[in-house]
């Protein structure tokens, strides 16, 4: 769930790892997410599987939250089965497969019982498109903020205080959900724009299932729960 005390500067946000900023290109953007460390995760899965001595391996790629001190969390997952060959690029329309699928369920899971009693973070209008943006600074090893026209600090508290808290706004799309400057326009509203081209780049792996790659889990749950310790 973003709040309004996590909005910080556009123009510095390739030095933080954390927080909330506002670009003229993706609308919000949650540093968290645009990380990409899901992919930094999956990715060398398959190099080791590529450079193993089977003829299929498993990638697993997963989302994970953790309330109350982190005693308590859950995750969605999915695993797939690849045929030892597949080409880099391959690989990374894979990925963004298994990434987009399970990123909407994610969503979805945080939206429901009992996560929507303490969190409006389900579809929250920043969070998929971050999570594309993630993938796309991992695979291609550049930051891109500047191509997406962050606003400072004051221009993104304008528009918080303006329209509402982002997770007001449900996106269940990959596609940025805009505010636009209220000060233009009193009457504004938001709207969905375009992905940059860098952000379509790649097309989701859609030959699934098939000889050359399989789901063995489609649609996985995890649950952790920690009743004592630190």
């Amino acid at each position: 769930m973003s709040k309004r005390s996590e909005i910080v500067d556009g123009p510095a946000a390739t030095l933080g790892k954390r927080g909330l900023i506002y670009t003229e290109v993706l609308g919000w953007v949650d540093l968290g997410h645009a990380q990409g460390d899901d992919i930094r995760k999956l990715l060398p899965q398959f190099e080791a599987g590529e450079g193993g001595g089977k003829p299929y391996y498993d990638v697993k790629y997963f989302q994970d939250m953790r309330k109350f001190r982190k005693r308590v969390g859950t995750s969605k997952y999915t695993v797939w089965r690849i045929k030892k060959g597949v080409s880099r690029s391959e690989q990374f329309s894979i990925a963004l497969a298994m990434m987009m699928k399970v990123a909407y369920r994610f969503e979805g899971l945080q939206g429901g019982f009992p996560f929507n009693f303490f969190t409006d973070s389900g579809f929250s209008g920043e969070d998929l498109v971050s999570d594309l943006l993630g993938f796309y600074r991992v695979v291609d090893g550049i930051h891109y903020f500047s191509e997406l026209k962050p606003v400072s600090r004051d221009e993104a508290l304008k528009r918080w205080d303006f329209y509402g808290p982002i997770g007001m706004f449900k996106n269940e799309s990959f596609r940025p959900l805009l505010f636009p400057d209220p000060e233009l326009n009193s009457n504004a509203r938001p709207y969905f724009g375009v992905l940059p081209a860098f952000m379509m780049r790649i097309k989701p792996y859609a030959s699934v299932p098939s000889e050359r790659v399989d789901i063995v889990i489609d649609d996985g749950t995890g649950w952790h729960l920690k009743f004592s310790g630190g």
